[in-house]
Parts: structure tokens; C-alpha cells; sequence
């Protein structure tokens, strides 16, 4: 569990910090639009020691995702990366200096207590493999949100958001799933378990789905779809072919964690992409 909120924490961090680096470069000269100024922009934005360190904690954010889920339940690492919506809300007002309403102020409360819940309740990961076709399901949703980043722009406008949001959840969700479907990292062990490549395109797609989404529509709404798709999803698929349990007469505190923590975490979810800050002077 430590290492479940310890990736929150990298995640969380690691917006803000890129978020930051990514404003100075473009503040830094130059106008323009598309895919040459998004890719000035980044080559800008990359050579800042903010953006790096963002980079490098991602890196770790999930090195700490995979021992977690290796060592709990997949509904609580869910939440706990869930969760990395109030770690950039509050580095954000330190940071960025972004003001929180009193209510935000009470969501990132109703996150800790959440999180807190399912540290109580949480059990150790299940200890079933699932069934032999579960990879190759986790392979056809990865290619299935790929499909839907790659035509995301032909999508109706008024449900393109949540649809993008949504499909990045899934993506996100089938690399949780994946991670415990793969049990042995020998060579050819992994060039033969689907898990491994539903790992890769999920990863992949649920970026490039999430990318999307900020970019083409409501931030809340995008990112509240991605909540939604990380963690019922994989929750389920932990539960019902995995094993993962609670602890001996602790289901409905864990039950009610997760939901605590998952309300709390859409109650924050313009912090999907760090908010502009109310004074950029602010940024040294």
C-alpha cells in the first residue's frame, strides 16, 4: 500500500513539474499551431530540469505501481492512483499558486479518508491466475482503445471528451490487470503471453487516448471518464477472476474506501492537467 500512495504521490508530483516547464518554454518565444509547434514546444520544454524530474518520477511512479500491484488487491491501487488528483491539486496551490475552493480543500480530505479505508480493509493480491483467455481480452480492449485514440478526432464533438477520458481509463485499467497476469519476465515467457503485449498498446493507447482528450474538449470531464475506466473496470477483474480480497470481515469498509476515494477523486478532476497559474511570475 505504501507503494500504491507512493506512486500517487510520483504522478501527482510529476504533472505539476512538467506542467510548470512546459508554460516557461512556452513562454519562452514563439507562436504557432500544430504538430511542428507542439514539437518545438516539447524539445523546449525537455531541456528544463522540471520536466526531467517530472519524466524521472513517472519512471518511479511506476516501478512503485508494479511492486504495489504485486503485493495488493488491484481495487486499491486503482484508488490510489485515482488519488493523484489531490497530490497535484495541493502541490499545485503550493506550486503554481492555484487557489482551492473550500470544497476542493474538503475532496482532497475525502481522498486521504478513503485511502485510509482501504488501507484498513485491503487484503494481499488474489492468488488466482484467472482464466486462460483473460490475457487475450486484455489485449483486444488495448487494441480497441487504440483504435479509438487514432480516430479520436472524428468522434462527436459534445462526447468526445468523456468517450477519449473513458477509453484512456481502460487503457490504464489494462496495464493493472496485465501487470498481474504476467509471472514470469524470461524472455520467452513474455514474447509468448498476450498479457505482455496488452501491457505495451494499453500503456500506449491510454496516453495517446488521454493526450487527445485534454486537447480536444473539458479537462474535468475527460479526466473524470479516466477515473471512472481505471478503476471499476480493473476492480472488477481483480475481484471476480483474480482473487483479490479484504481482510476477514472488512468487505464494506474496503467497499466503502473505494467509493470515498473515487468521489473524491472526481470532485478533483480539472486537475487532470494542472491548472494555469494565477500569477506566472510565480513560476522562478
Amino acid at each position: 500500500m505504501v507503494c500504491a500512495l507512493g506512486a500517487s504521490v510520483c504522478f501527482g508530483t510529476a504533472t505539476v513539474l512538467q506542467a510548470m516547464a512546459t508554460r516557461t518554454a512556452d513562454a519562452g518565444g514563439g507562436d504557432g499551431e500544430g504538430s511542428a509547434f507542439a514539437v518545438t514546444l516539447f524539445l523546449r520544454a525537455v531541456r528544463q530540469w522540471r520536466y526531467l524530474a517530472g519524466l524521472a518520477l513517472d519512471g518511479l511512479g511506476f516501478l512503485l505501481q508494479i511492486a504495489a500491484l504485486r503485493s495488493v488487491p488491484i481495487y486499491a491501487v486503482g484508488a490510489a492512483l485515482a488519488s493523484s488528483l489531490a497530490v497535484t491539486a495541493v502541490v499545485s496551490a503550493r506550486l503554481l499558486k492555484v487557489r482551492l475552493s473550500g470544497a476542493e480543500w474538503g475532496a482532497v480530505g475525502v481522498v486521504c479518508a478513503g485511502m485510509a479505508l482501504l488501507g484498513i480493509a485491503s487484503g494481499t493480491e488474489g492468488d488466482r491466475d484467472g482464466p486462460p483467455a483473460l490475457g487475450y481480452a486484455m489485449l483486444a480492449t488495448a487494441l480497441v482503445v487504440l483504435v479509438l485514440a487514432l480516430l479520436g478526432g472524428r468522434l462527436p464533438e459534445r462526447g468526445r471528451p468523456l468517450a477519449l477520458g473513458l477509453g484512456a481509463g481502460f487503457g490504464f485499467g489494462v496495464v493493472e490487470v496485465s501487470v498481474r497476469l504476467i509471472d514470469s519476465l524470461a524472455p520467452s515467457d513474455l514474447a509468448t503471453n498476450p498479457a505482455t503485449y496488452a501491457l505495451l498498446v494499453g500503456g500506449g493507447a491510454a496516453f495517446l487516448s488521454l493526450t487527445s482528450a485534454l486537447q480536444r474538449g473539458s479537462v474535468t470531464t475527460a479526466t473524470a471518464g479516466m477515473v471512472i475506466g481505471e478503476t471499476i473496470g480493473p476492480a472488477l477483474v481483480g475481484v471476480v477472476w483474480l482473487g483479490d480480497r479484504t481482510r476477514e470481515g472488512l468487505a464494506w469498509v474496503a467497499v466503502l474506501g473505494f467509493v470515498v476515494a473515487v468521489a473524491g477523486a472526481l470532485a478533483l478532476a480539472r486537475f487532470g492537467e494542472a491548472p494555469v497559474s494565477a500569477d506566472r511570475d510565480a513560476i522562478p
